[in-house]
């Protein structure tokens, strides 16, 4: 979480589960670019659109601001939501007013769940073989 002086960019960086979102935020028009596509192009699915969008609605800044976000790992969720991390955190730089409604919506917290490992003599996490009485 930093301020890049020489092209006034606003890095926030997001996880959540195994994916990890760079984010650049920078004063502009309204565009979001994600691995060098268009966010709409990325994810396909509405939902994940919606979370990548949240905090800039919240905070009333969808189409002051232009973002260059780059991604790695995880799913479609996982990058979706580790975006939204990202996000938040860039326009608490930008924007020090907005960091009070990206706390209420709870932007700002990192979800820690992650995957649980494998377990010796089971079969995952938690399932074990199948009991065979005879």
């Amino acid at each position: 979480m930093s301020v890049s002086t020489s092209t006034g960019e606003f890095l926030g960086t997001g996880r959540r589960k195994t994916a990890v979102a760079r984010v650049r935020l920078k004063a502009g028009s309204g565009t979001i670019t994600i691995n060098d596509r268009p966010l709409d192009e990325y994810f396909t699915i509405h939902t994940d659109r919606e979370a990548v969008l949240a905090p800039l609605t919240a905070t009333g800044n969808r189409d002051k601001v232009d973002l260059r976000i780059t991604c790695t790992g995880g799913g479609n969720t996982g990058q979706s939501g580790a975006c939204k991390l990202g996000i938040a955190r860039a326009i608490k730089l930008f924007d020090t007013a907005a960091e009070e409604a990206l706390r209420q919506n709870s932007f700002l917290t990192r979800d820690g769940r992650m995957k649980e490992r494998k377990h010796y003599g089971l079969r995952g996490a938690r399932r074990g073989t199948q009991f065979s009485k005879r």
